[in-house]
């Protein structure tokens, strides 16, 4: 079995910041991608950013505000998020790839998802 146990959502001024964490435990043999993804009611989850072997890619509206990072020794994705925006307002969902033995293929684990709301 996996868990993933997301922290860190809140509610925040716009200009503010807040920090996400996403820590994997269980049955890991190893980790290939770890991500964040956001949903606004209505309509479809995003990809955020995320982390593949030491190179990340992220959506441009978020570039130069949000960071992410890993750490491998604690199977934790980090997401900072900084000047904050009211569109930043979301669900966000940690989206964590790996396997659970040398033999497995790569699956796909979802975090239960944290509210970001940002409004003054």
């Amino acid at each position: 079995q996996v868990r993933l146990v997301e922290s860190g959502g809140g509610l925040v001024q716009p200009g503010g910041s807040l920090r996400l964490s996403c820590a994997a435990s269980g049955n890991i043999f190893s980790i290939s991608t770890m991500g964040w993804y956001r949903r606004v009611p209505g309509e479809q989850r995003e990809l955020v950013a995320r982390i593949t072997d030491g190179s990340t890619n992220m959506i441009e509206s978020v570039k130069g505000r949000f960071t992410i990072s890993r750490d491998s020794a604690k199977n934790t994705v980090y997401l900072q998020m900084n000047n904050l925006k009211s569109d930043d307002t979301a669900v966000y969902y940690c989206h964590i790839i790996l396997r659970t033995d040398s033999r497995g293929a790569s699956r796909p684990y979802w975090g239960q998802g944290t509210q970001v709301t940002v409004s003054s």
